[in-house]
């Protein structure tokens, strides 16, 4: 899978001014972009203020409307949910201030083969083809008031003094997203009949990923993509999307856009989160699209438990009609899975699990979930 020796260097002030993209970036027929504009998603809507209201009524429709969705798809919106909107202005500033510098700087943050956070240009030092036309910047985030500064810190020692300023919004967005994500629990707790405190008190203490997305403009968008079908090896994703839009999200055997919101978060379950209600609540399976004309940019917050903790169901949510579906395993087991044996798709779950019995009937002794 990586491919270290002759990887492709992806500078995007170069290739989206050329008429031909490396073959490497272009997608097999049946996974390039619909040829057509997809039908809009009708992404259910929930009022997080409503639900956090206390009023009986209010939470009874959100979690409602939250079950249906995670059921059926693993996506909604949440608006009214409390975050500045002059943070995620401020942000997505940043971006623009990052992801316009030249790549010699920004790969002062390069990603090592086998880590999960740093600068990287389309992935192309870990995979050889398939390749993703886009930029990210991953970050480490703890909720562990021991770490309270990781991210600032984070911009000032691999990045340097010009970006204390944009360090510190991103600190403050990383917390604000926790926070939020907490919140959210609540709501899935009370959606999965299991109360409010029980995925909050997981989650507390989390140790999560801020990720910002950079999908420059590309002169060939119908022949390859901006991020690749997938779902989320992470609990939960906060996204917060551009005006340009590129979301899609595979519903009823067809892919279907998320148009652009600002008021509003997507958030969407990753398989860590399926795993915990026991494949009650569905990994949402989603791709990014790119175009010829402008770039686009979005924030999105991984929720991730702290490293310690076992991902297994509470016990309402197995029973004779729902046995158990996956075995226990931690939040670094399936990370490490993703980035050293399998590259993250729609069925990283079912392999990561189909891996980990294979392990443990091999050596029972090791195997501890």
């Amino acid at each position: 899978m990586p491919n270290e020796e002759n990887s492709l260097v992806f500078d995007a002030s170069v290739f989206q001014h050329q008429y031909n993209i490396p073959s490497q970036f272009i997608w097999p027929d049946h996974e390039k972009p619909c040829p057509k504009p997809p039908p809009v998603l009708n992404v259910p809507t929930i009022d997080l203020g409503r639900f956090l209201s206390g009023d009986v009524d209010s939470v009874w429709g959100e979690t409602c409307v939250v079950n249906q969705a995670c059921r059926e798809h693993g996506v909604f919106l949440v608006v009214n949910h409390g975050v500045d909107l002059e943070l995620i202005e401020e942000a997505h500033k940043g971006m623009d201030y990052f992801f316009g510098k030249p790549l010699d700087e920004k790969q002062r943050a390069l990603r090592k083969i086998g880590d999960h956070c740093g600068y990287a240009s389309s992935f192309s030092n870990r995979f050889s083809s398939k390749l993703p036309w886009k930029e990210t910047l991953s970050i480490r985030y703890s909720d562990d008031h021991r770490l309270s500064d990781i991210v600032k810190s984070y911009f000032l020692n691999v990045m340097g003094e010009n970006y204390r300023q944009f360090g510190r919004v991103c600190q403050e967005y990383s917390e604000a997203m926790s926070s939020l994500s907490l919140n959210i629990m609540e709501l899935l707790g009370m959606s999965l009949g299991v109360g409010p405190s029980y995925f909050r008190e997981f989650f507390e203490g989390n140790d999560s990923i801020m990720r910002l997305n950079y999908y420059p403009p590309c002169p060939k968008p119908h022949l390859t993509l901006g991020t690749g079908p997938h779902c989320d090896p992470t609990s939960l994703t906060i996204l917060h999307q551009d005006n340009v839009g590129g979301l899609e999200v595979f519903v009823d055997e067809k892919w279907h856009s998320v148009p652009p919101n600002p008021q509003a978060f997507v958030v969407n379950i990753g398989d860590t989160f399926m795993a915990l209600s026991n494949g009650i609540y569905k990994s949402c399976l989603h791709r990014a699209v790119v175009n010829s004309k402008v770039p686009r940019k979005s924030l999105a917050f991984f929720l991730c438990p702290k490293m310690d903790k076992i991902i297994s169901p509470p016990k309402e949510l197995v029973c004779e009609e729902n046995p158990r579906i996956y075995p226990d395993f931690t939040w670094p087991a399936l990370l490490e899975f993703t980035q050293k044996h399998y590259r993250a798709d729609m069925k990283t779950l079912e392999v990561f699990t189909n891996w980990l019995q294979q392990k443990s009937s091999q050596d029972p002794a090791t195997f501890n979930g």
